[in-house]
């Protein structure tokens, strides 16, 4: 008679670390300066989508502008603003994240990011230590995993 161990499956997140060489701090910078790109375009996009809207108003109402027509148009305005600010903070947090690759040494482990994996547990398993795994990647590969698999 074949007595196996009860065993659960279960969820766990796993941190992924890098270590910094120069093709990581090059790659990273390239993204981060391409979304800084696409945030930049993306503002002049809104600038000249809001100044349309704005002259189409202008154009169908009467001469002076009643105030429903300028309510439109500070409407219009209030809402160009708002997501200009929104990309502006993201721009700006994109900027912060670049001068911090800048300043990152050679070889030390910086979290890149997480995601979610399964293991076993059975019972007399240390769960504390099955749940504390991480992935240490060197330019893509993975180098090293730590902690219980």
């Amino acid at each position: 008679m074949d007595v196996s161990k009860s065993n659960l499956l279960l969820k766990r997140v796993v941190n992924v670390k890098v270590i910094v060489t120069p093709l990581w701090k090059e790659e990273v910078q390239q993204q981060l300066q391409t979304q800084i790109n696409q945030l930049d375009q993306q503002l002049q996009q809104l600038d000249v989508e809001g100044q349309r809207a704005i002259a189409a108003i202008q154009k169908q109402s009467l001469q002076p502008p009643g105030p429903q027509t300028l309510q439109q148009i500070d409407n219009i305005q209030l809402q160009v603003n708002q997501k200009k600010s929104e990309f502006l903070e993201q721009k700006n947090q994109l900027l912060q994240n670049l001068q911090q690759v800048q300043f990152l040494q050679q070889d030390q482990e910086v979290n890149q990011f997480q995601m979610e994996g399964f293991f076993r547990v059975e019972t007399g398993d240390n769960l504390i230590s099955k749940m504390q795994v991480e992935i240490v990647l060197r330019d893509g590969i993975v180098e090293e995993i730590r902690g219980d698999i």
